[in-house]
């Protein structure tokens, strides 16, 4: 475990190990949750499908792709669990392949229309 305090920045960095340098790195979501088994029903998105959720992330320049910088302020749950836990979903993507994920940035779905 890592301790932390409320609204101390937390950092993360995650590297891509490989020979190949026209890979790149993109930060797609990070979700917490109380419980390290379900990251699906008591949650928190820091960052989800590339679209900022918590005011407080902010990503870092990194001289390399294959590498990515971040971070938010430590937070706490309604109920006041002790324990937090983080899963982040990355995307590995071709450097200057600009139809892929890494190039899309945020997706935010839009609304159906359900009028008649």
């Amino acid at each position: 475990p890592y301790y932390i305090d409320l609204n101390q920045n937390v950092f993360l960095q995650a590297y891509l190990h490989s020979s190949d340098k026209d890979l790149m790195l993109f930060v797609d979501t990070c979700v917490a949750s109380p419980d390290p088994y379900d990251f699906n029903t008591l949650v928190y998105y820091i960052i989800k499908n590339g679209c900022v959720r918590d005011s407080s992330f902010s990503t870092f320049y990194s001289p390399y792709k294959n590498l990515a910088r971040f971070k938010f302020n430590a937070f706490e749950f309604i109920n006041r669990h002790t324990s937090v836990y983080m899963k982040c979903e990355l995307d590995v993507c071709r450097l200057r392949d600009y139809s892929s994920r890494c190039y899309q940035g945020c997706l935010s779905r839009s609304k159906r229309d359900l009028s008649s």
